[in-house]
């Protein structure tokens, strides 16, 4: 394994703000905490596939686990911005980026831009008029935006394409978003001696991403049924969870299909033992306009460790300090002796946003409750199907711990 122990050493800024994950080949990850020992989770990482994973055995007994420096889940983002050791936001930036160019970070065009801009400036130094050109920049273009939106071709109509045809959307809307980049005032920056501006500009601009931070999970949701046949099937996805709530990301599509608060949400997951593993979540909604409760089931065989998060990241929320305002949310003083209003979401900036939830791309149990039975209406949730939701989670937390159940002697 290679790597460097985040937590070794007296803590400094970088010890707070990142955490050593181990991670594989299949992109599974987990973080490490204090007193884990990084030899002993490495001798133990056969088991853990098996445990927490769907790979088979030769996959499995050929896997190389890696040690990482990344930033930790539970470093609060407002935080980040008060950080001015331009190594540590260097650390910062560079797993933010890599996250957006991989497309594990969905983003709307014009946001892929901005940042792709930001990154620019980073590598090529302050804009100048004719240089480069958006023609220059196709060349080098997965640098700054995901490949996603790189579109490049091959063959003899990407040989056609590349004499003199004119620039595609992609690097012209980068070349123009490099252009509105604003140097600092003031600072040695203006002579490209510190780049810690825009190593913060960038990662201002992805704390408006709602899953930056996250930790991320794999697993399966059911398909809506399609088709005179009704045929479903199960859709990759990824589980984002942070200290704000969870999303569920298409892998392919690299959109959201659902994103909750956790205030929003109620949750439980079943062990191997009693079914397959799932993660379930409930969250309101309706169904040809009646109000009802809906439940996603989520396939994994990471459902625990999912549960173990959500639940420890709201006990976190709550013995926390109290947070600032939630920004656009707030409005003009009540009168006195008035109840504050209740906290609503801001409003989406654009419509069909990659950021946006597609519920009708799952397939949920819709119910309601009445009384003794489960109908099909429900005015609103005063109940809940699960006992684990924000306002009754109480105790302490128990982490899910392998190194311990796994490791003998």
């Amino acid at each position: 394994m290679d790597g460097t122990e985040g937590n070794a050493g007296q803590p400094g800024p970088a010890e707070r703000s990142h955490r050593s994950s181990v991670s594989s080949v299949g992109t599974r990850e987990v973080q490490l905490k204090p007193k884990h020992q990084p030899y002993k989770l490495g001798r133990q990482w056969p088991e853990l596939l098996l445990r927490f994973t769907d790979a088979p055995a030769d996959h499995v007994a050929m896997d190389e686990p890696s040690l990482q420096f990344r930033r930790n889940v539970f470093f609060p983002k407002r935080r980040e911005l008060q950080i001015h050791d331009e190594e540590v936001l260097r650390l910062l930036y560079e797993e933010a980026k890599g996250n957006v160019l991989a497309a594990r970070y969905p983003c709307d065009v014009e946001d892929c831009e901005a940042l792709g801009a930001l990154v620019c400036r980073v590598q090529l130094g302050p804009y100048q008029p004719g240089q480069p050109t958006a023609c220059t920049l196709r060349e080098k273009l997965d640098s700054f935006l995901p490949a996603h939106l790189c579109k490049r071709g091959h063959g003899l109509f990407a040989a056609l394409r590349g004499r003199g045809a004119k620039a595609g959307t992609g690097e012209q809307g980068l070349l123009n978003a490099y252009g509105q980049v604003k140097e600092a005032v003031g600072s040695d920056s203006e002579h490209g001696a510190s780049l810690s501006p825009h190593y913060r500009a960038y990662l201002l601009k992805s704390h408006e991403l709602p899953f930056y931070g996250c930790a991320f999970f794999h697993g399966e949701v059911d398909k809506p049924a399609q088709g005179f046949l009704h045929r479903g099937g199960r859709k990759p996805v990824t589980v984002a969870i942070s200290l704000e709530g969870v999303h569920v990301i298409d892998s392919r599509e690299k959109h959201v299909l659902l994103g909750l608060r956790f205030q929003e949400l109620s949750w439980d997951h079943t062990s191997p033992e009693e079914e397959e593993s799932v993660l379930w979540l409930e969250f309101d909604g309706d169904n040809e306009g009646t109000p009802v409760n809906k439940l996603l089931k989520i396939y994994s065989k990471q459902a625990e460790l999912m549960s173990s998060l959500i639940e420890y990241c709201i006990e976190l929320n709550q013995t926390s300090e109290p947070a600032a305002p939630q920004e656009n949310v707030s409005g003009p003083t009540a009168a006195t002796g008035s109840p504050p209003p209740p906290a609503q979401r801001p409003p989406l900036r654009r419509q069909g946003s990659v950021v946006c939830s597609r519920l009708q791309h799952l397939s949920t149990i819709d119910y309601v409750e009445e009384g003794q039975q489960i109908k099909r209406v429900k005015p609103k949730r005063t109940t809940s199907f699960f006992s684990r939701q924000l306002s009754t989670v109480q105790g302490s937390y128990t982490v899910v711990q392998p190194t311990d159940s796994l490791e003998q002697g």
